[in-house]
This record gives C-alpha cells, structure tokens and sequence, in this order.
C-alpha cells in the first residue's frame, strides 16, 4: 500500500512538473518570444534586404517578413487575424479602409523620432487626416512606358493615344481594375474614382475598343517583357518604369495629361500586433534619412523623406519620373476607398473586359 502511494503521489508529482514546464513554453512563444520578433506584411522587393539585417543588428529584434500583391489580399489577411503582424504597408485607400472597419492601431507621436524628415506635403491627406494611423513609406505615379524606338512622345501623350488603331496588339496593361478603370474613366474627362453607374457603363464599353490593342495584362512580367522590348507600350507605376528604364535605354515614361493616380503607401500598426514596442523601433528605423535613402534607391520610388532625398544620387533627385513637378502632380488624383457594391462594379467591369 505504500509503494502504491508513493508511486501514485509520484505521477501526480510528474504531471504537476509536465503542466508547469508546458505552461511556461506556451507563455514564452506567446509572449516572451514574440516581443524578440517584429513581423513584417509588405509588397513583394519593396525593401532593400540589407535594411532588414540593419534594423536586426542595430535593434535586437528579429524580422519575419512576409509579402502581399494587392492591398485587398493583404486586407483580408489582416482582418481574419491569422497572424499577427506588427507592421503593414498598405496604400491609401486601403488604409482608408482600414481605419473605417477599426483594423488598425492609433500612432502615438510622441514615440516617434524623425517625422519632421517627412516632407509636410505628404502628411495630413486625406484617407489619414493627421497621419494618426499612418506613416508615408514611398509615393508614385501612374503612367505610360513606352519604347522610342517604336513610338515617339507625341504619340502618348494623352490616354487617348492608347485607342490608336495603329498600336494594335502593342499595349501591355497593369492587371488592375482601379487602374485600367481609372485611366479610361480619366479619357473621357472622368475622376478615377466616379461612382456612377452611367459613367462606369461608358468606360466598359470605350475599354472593349481598347481590346485589339492590348497585347496582354500582366503584373511584375510587365518589367521584364518592356525590358526585352516585347512589347512598345505598357502602363503601370513610375518604380516599375524606373526599373525597366534601368534595363533599357529606349524607354521612357509619361504621365498623360488629362491626369492619372497618385498613390501612397504608408506604415501602419495592425490592431492584432503583439509587439508594438518592435513595431515603433521598425518606424523610427525608417524615418532615419540613411535608411530611407537606401531604400529609395533600392527600390527606385519616391521617398516623401525630405531629409533622404537630399543623400541621393543627383540625376534620381532630378528625375521627373520619381517627382515630377508640382503642375503635374496637380493634376493627379489619390483613390479614394469606394463601398464594396461600386468596388465590385469596378471589379465585374474589368473581369469583363478582360474576358471580351
């Protein structure tokens, strides 16, 4: 009998010590852990690696980065609450968006450390009065890259161009509805972001003309067919043209007169993040002009870091394709975060056109 006792306080001895160790693993990896790891949601190659080794050396922290190619699949993620990101860089609508469905965390300024590096005319707009969610990360254009060998100037100068009968399967599109949408909505003197369904109508049926022109719509390939002059016309975003100029001398970039989209995309603070402390290390890492730099000129797109654009290269300082003049930015327009009924008539729209 008292053999059985002992070995019977013996297994509740083991299972008190089992419980105990288990208990203190399940708080290390929830707690303990996760504030050693800041977990990163960003677009595909939209940071120079070597910044992210940087920010690990110089914080302690350790980054696991993940990657999105759209701001509504980055969205739903976010809102199922899957994982817990730390950091996200949506683009303004969509933080717009955000801050309407209560996904995001409020900034606290008083952590901050560089925000006056922040050119003031990317602060305070629109979809983040006060920048009280948010901070701008790179900002660009929408356009036309066209190759001169094949296409003069003239020839582009206007979205209109594109209907020409004699660019006939020439023309790659960017695979995107507010995109194509927007450029067609702007050709017949329309925002980008008109709602009415008469409007929306009469693009559809002005972009099924556009259908013998365009040779295919595509995503990041559209970088490396222009590249490979497979193609003499393509429209997409000013980093992806600085990037194609790169790799080919006879391209160039336009930005059609009857205006186009501006876009930003800032860092934001998911609600569902674990370790906000890492989260505002990652912030003040990015605002520091060296950084910002680097990654401007690894990335090839605008920083809205005053303080950084002045430590790049000369001839990226004066590139009207990264910032080109305020005329020109006067007539670009930011899209706005539409209601799920007009975004899905957007979306129906350019499924059909794309199926036509």
């Amino acid at each position: 009998m008292k053999k059985l006792n002992i070995m019977f306080f013996g297994i509740i001895l083991l299972c008190l010590v089992l419980f105990i160790i288990s208990f203190e693993l399940e708080k290390d990896s929830s707690s303990g852990k996760s504030d050693k790891v800041v977990n990163i949601f960003n677009w595909g190659d939209y940071i120079d690696p070597k910044l992210i080794t940087k920010f690990e050396k110089q914080t302690g922290y350790k980054v696991s980065y993940e990657t999105f190619d759209s701001n509504e699949a980055m969205y739903t993620k976010i809102k199922q609450g899957g994982t817990a990101y730390d950091i996200a860089i949506p683009s303004d609508y969509t933080i717009k968006k955000m801050i309407n469905n209560h996904l995001l965390l409020p900034i606290n300024h008083s952590k901050l450390k560089g925000l006056s590096n922040i050119d003031s005319k990317f602060l305070n707009l629109s979809f983040d009065p006060g920048n009280k969610y948010s901070l701008p990360y790179f900002w660009g254009t929408l356009g036309i890259i066209y190759n001169k060998k094949y296409v003069s100037a003239n020839e582009v100068k206007n979205w209109n161009d594109l209907w020409n009968p004699k660019f006939k399967n020439s023309i790659m599109l960017i695979d995107g509805a507010r995109e194509v949408m927007g450029l067609t909505l702007n050709s017949q003197g329309k925002s980008v972001n008109d709602t009415d369904p008469k409007d929306l109508q009469a693009a559809y049926e002005k972009l099924k003309k556009l259908s013998p022109n365009v040779k295919a719509i595509l995503a990041d390939e559209i970088k490396v067919y222009m590249a490979q002059d497979e193609a003499p016309i393509a429209v997409s975003y000013s980093g992806e043209a600085m990037e194609m100029m790169d790799n080919n001398k006879n391209l160039r970039y336009t930005i059609p007169e009857e205006g186009s989209n501006i876009w930003f995309d800032n860092m934001v603070i998911p609600k569902t993040a674990k370790n906000v402390k890492g989260a505002y290390a990652f912030l003040n890492f990015m605002l520091q002009p060296k950084n910002a730099a680097q990654n401007a000129e690894y990335v090839a797109y605008a920083t809205p870091n005053k303080a950084a654009k002045k430590l790049l290269p000369k001839s990226m300082q004066t590139d009207k394709v990264m910032y080109p003049t305020s005329k020109i930015i006067s007539h670009l327009e930011v899209y706005n975060a539409l209601s799920q009924k007009n975004l899905s008539k957007y979306n129906d729209l350019f499924l059909q056109f794309k199926m036509h």
